[in-house]
């Protein structure tokens, strides 16, 4: 399948992730973040275990459970910290060193080499979303910081092991474990550390519909595929799609204003977007890497 395919298709993950924040505000009921993430994530897990029959076998339980906690309950609870202490154009902004992070980590986990047209498309893009995003007047909490910024560890360590270990099966099976090892973490902190939810309405209901099936099940099940086929800081950079994303429902949706700046900073990302693109791009004399399995899961 041709790159610019690949490229499209992880895309519409980060793309999709943009409107949890428009979902979540406008059907679920707030004050139950860990409750709505164990919710999220565990269902849709068992749904797709039910789906693709395949087990993880005893040898990736452990990878399993550790990339559940990056990709999912650990950057899910540091996610919901940072956007409850911070301005959300901040946690956004934060979100967004993700790229810069991947760069470092796929270096050090992969051999990756660092390009500089890389980095700076990184850095252009946190700039970005910062233009996009950030008040003049936002207030900064240093626990949502270090939130903000440890969130965006997670999700980079989940994304450089995802490419790093890639077991021998579909990514809908690769996300099934995952989604199902992060619920099985998030449920005992939601029942310890989270009062019952009140009796769930219809709407939300077809919120944690959407969250569950298409914003977890469908769109990590095409990012992972997009982890074990495309560069590392090329997909990490796709993931400034989501607040591009979110601004766009936010005013066509919402009905919110939509600046000159705001729009230059929408302008920026996607540029960004594009050039990570080329710089991470493996050139022919620099082959990527063949990826061997020694062990096959049972199906």
């Amino acid at each position: 399948m041709p790159r610019s395919t690949d490229i499209f298709l992880t895309a519409l993950a980060p793309a999709v992730w943009g409107s949890t924040y428009l979902v979540t505000t406008e059907t679920l009921p707030d004050g139950y973040p860990i409750t709505l993430a164990a919710l999220r994530a565990l269902p849709a897990g068992l749904l797709l275990l039910v789906v693709t029959r395949c087990l993880p076998p005893r040898a990736w339980l452990g990878k399993t459970f550790l990339l559940g906690s990056f990709n999912f309950a650990l950057f899910w609870v540091l996610l919901f910290v940072a956007a409850y202490r911070l301005p959300g154009g901040v946690a956004a902004t934060l979100g967004s060193l993700q790229a810069m992070i991947v760069i470092f980590m796929a270096r050090g986990w992969l051999g990756t080499p660092i390009r500089l047209g890389a980095v700076v498309a990184a850095a252009t893009g946190v700039l970005g979303v910062g233009l996009l995003l950030v008040s003049p007047d936002a207030q900064l909490d240093p626990i949502g910081i270090v939130a903000g910024i440890g969130g965006a560890a997670s999700m980079a360590a989940g994304t450089v092991l995802s490419r790093k270990w890639q077991p021998p099966v579909s990514a809908l099976s690769f996300t099934a474990w995952q989604l199902t090892a992060g619920g099985l973490i998030l449920l005992p902190l939601a029942l310890m550390l989270e009062p019952p939810l009140p009796t769930l309405t219809p709407l939300n209901f077809a919120g944690l519909a959407w969250l569950g099936l298409i914003g977890a099940a469908l769109t990590y099940a095409l990012w992972f595929r997009g982890v074990a086929r495309i560069e590392p800081g090329a997909v990490a950079m796709l993931g400034m799609m989501s607040p591009v994303t979110a601004v766009t429902l936010g005013w066509v949706w919402l009905g919110q204003s939509l600046s000159l700046v705001q729009a230059f900073g929408a302008v920026i990302i996607l540029g960004s977007v594009w050039a990570g693109q080329r710089a991470n791009r493996v050139s022919p004399s620099h082959p990527r890497p063949r990826l061997r399995h020694k062990t096959k899961a049972p199906a």
